[in-house]
């Protein structure tokens, strides 16, 4: 079955979107690594929540001066749209953040895609219909796939607070998707609630990163390195600006389904990333950053997730064409 080509291009765009996102796996990664010695008596709270508010507090700067000269004309329904993906994305994120604490990373990446499953859901309970056999059969192979990827052991694995705090975490996050989905948005500038978005956030953020501060110094030494100003200058445009604009124009020509499982994506460019990135890093900052392998796992499980999301793509988005519209008009 062919795809219409502007639902064609926004999955090109998401899957471009994930890539950029995947990008600041390593990079944040690098920068925890460098700030280590920086910051020695220092909570890891302070040191992701820091970084959390920098990155989107320069992408706010940046989003400022391009939406400066029509700026008058932010409606309020813009701010809404803004706000209410801002909420819904700082507080995935301190949840997760939080969790990482308590579990481990792999079993965080599993259950953070718990969304996909959600999705389907959610949508379907909305529109009262059972999810088709499709779509039942990709969210689980992404599961699955996820699963494989991120080499999760299931008899070792539980329910503790770590656990928890990331499925919380997973859920507020299919808030946010399902947010970027509501028809009336459609008509919104995405330049104008991007920026209320990343301002939001930092917001959100920097009582934690007050909260948990050592002292007033450790906001100085945590980015007094010049490999951090690089790495943050990266992990700025291309994970936040470029991921973040991506995502909030191109989401809404597909279904939420669709793009939940497209999302899935990420840790399979994550790992990709982690072949040749942190050798990369670990010459430029004289870091001890290894590169990963090539394993089976990752042949296996992103093998499952970009076959899901095949089968997805294969049927055409309903509501594309009304949103594509909408957006065209703009």
């Amino acid at each position: 079955m062919s795809m219409p080509p502007k639902q064609l291009r926004a999955l090109q765009m998401l899957v471009l979107a994930n890539a950029c996102w995947a990008l600041s796996f390593p990079i944040m990664k690098a920068v925890a690594l460098i700030q280590a010695p920086l910051l020695p008596q220092s909570s890891s709270w302070f040191i992701a929540s820091a970084t959390i508010v920098v990155r989107f507090s320069l992408a706010a700067v940046v989003m400022l001066f391009v939406c400066w000269p029509t700026l008058r004309k932010l409606t309020r329904l813009e701010i809404w749209e803004g706000v209410g993906l801002g909420v819904f994305a700082a507080a995935g994120l301190i949840f997760q953040m939080d969790g990482l604490a308590y579990t481990s990373a792999s079993t965080s990446a599993f259950l953070t895609q718990f969304y996909c499953l959600l999705i389907p859901l959610i949508v379907a309970f909305r529109d009262r219909r059972w999810p088709t056999l499709r779509v039942i059969s990709s969210c689980l192979m992404v599961i699955v796939g996820v699963g494989i990827l991120s080499e999760v052991n299931l008899r070792k694995f539980h329910i503790g607070r770590g656990e928890l705090e990331t499925l919380i975490g997973s859920t507020i996050f299919t808030g946010q998707i399902l947010w970027l989905q509501r028809p009336k948005f459609a008509a919104n500038n995405v330049n104008h609630f991007t920026l209320v978005m990343f301002a939001v956030i930092a917001l959100c953020t920097l009582p934690v990163a007050t909260l948990t501060v050592g002292g007033s110094d450790d906001w100085v030494a945590a980015y007094s390195s010049a490999p951090i100003a690089g790495l943050m200058g990266v992990l700025t445009v291309f994970c936040t600006l470029g991921g973040y604009l991506l995502m909030n124009y191109w989401q809404t020509f597909l279904t939420a389904t669709q793009a939940g499982l497209i999302y899935c994506l990420e840790p399979v460019f994550a790992s990709l990333f982690a072949l040749f990135l942190p050798g990369w890093f670990s010459v430029m900052a004289r870091i001890d950053y290894p590169n990963e392998k090539v394993g089976l796992t990752l042949l296996l499980g992103g093998g499952l997730i970009t076959i899901a999301n095949a089968l997805m793509q294969l049927q055409p988005a309903p509501q594309a064409s009304a949103t594509q519209d909408d957006r065209d008009r703009r």
